[in-house]
């Protein structure tokens, strides 16, 4: 009786005893050794975000918009609906500039589309095709006066074929971009100030994705582009005709960053 007396005390003392003994034995880390601190996380919350670990944010307004709205790529007419055309009703520069904005939006810049189709008002007004400057004036001088814009983008689709709007860098393929500057008014220089910084940022990120400014102006030709509405508006001509899907998302991704490191405040 006495002997199962001393193996119940012992049994109880022990089972007392161990979460005191528990708590002096190393623990495990869940850590792996190969894992740096200093490795970014895809999520970071705010109660984790450290000082040093804070990067300056793009701030400001950008405006897209297409005066040639129904400008098209071939390769991407093909695989909508079989037929190749430099022109089409929805899928055109329009669509590529909805992805523009959502990228810059990703990229933290404030971002948005004119909502118009001014091919089709034209259509319907029977208005020529070399008035739609003039077409869509009214209806960017709207905007800019109604916002302060630190970007427009008249976003179009150059006539060129693949071989002069296309280059390969680290093995992918991208659209090249043009810039088109009018010199007919009085903020030509502060467009054309705007468009070489914005090319410059593009090139750090891939080296000769833009190809050289084109400045227009004097007798025969518009010079103004509708430029002579605000100091901060471009013309971009994204890739040519016969870029493909894939090459223009990729330059797309290119104009976003480097929109977003041009208005970064440091």
């Amino acid at each position: 009786m006495k002997k199962t007396l001393k193996i119940w005390m012992s049994i109880i003392f022990l089972l007392f005893i161990f979460p005191v003994v528990l708590q002096f034995l190393p623990k495990q880390s869940n850590i792996p050794s190969t894992l740096s601190l200093k490795e970014p996380s895809m999520i970071v919350y705010a109660s984790n975000v450290l000082e040093e670990d804070i990067q300056p944010k793009a701030e400001g307004n950008v405006l897209i918009y297409s005066t040639h709205s129904h400008e098209a790529y071939e390769p991407i007419t093909k695989a909508v609906d079989g037929k190749v055309a430099a022109s089409h009703h929805s899928e055109n520069i329009v669509k590529v500039g909805g992805k523009l904005k959502d990228n810059l939006l990703v990229n933290g810049v404030t971002a948005e589309q004119l909502d118009i189709d001014i091919v089709k008002i034209m259509q319907q007004k029977k208005i020529p095709y070399h008035r739609s400057y003039a077409a869509i004036r009214p209806y960017v001088e709207e905007k800019v006066k109604s916002k302060s814009y630190d970007l427009v983008i008249d976003l179009h689709r150059d006539s060129l074929g693949p071989s002069k709007t296309t280059i390969t860098h680290n093995n992918q393929r991208y659209a090249k971009v043009a810039f088109v500057v009018g010199r007919d008014h009085p903020f030509f220089e502060k467009n054309l100030t705007k468009a070489k910084q914005l090319k410059s940022e593009m090139d750090k990120r891939v080296p000769g994705i833009t190809r050289e400014i084109i400045v227009k102006g004097g007798r025969g030709v518009d010079g103004k582009y509708n430029q002579d509405l605000d100091t901060s508006m471009i013309l971009v001509e994204l890739g040519g005709v016969g870029n493909n899907e894939a090459e223009l998302n990729q330059t797309v991704s290119i104009i976003g960053e480097s929109v977003s490191a041009l208005l970064t405040v440091q």
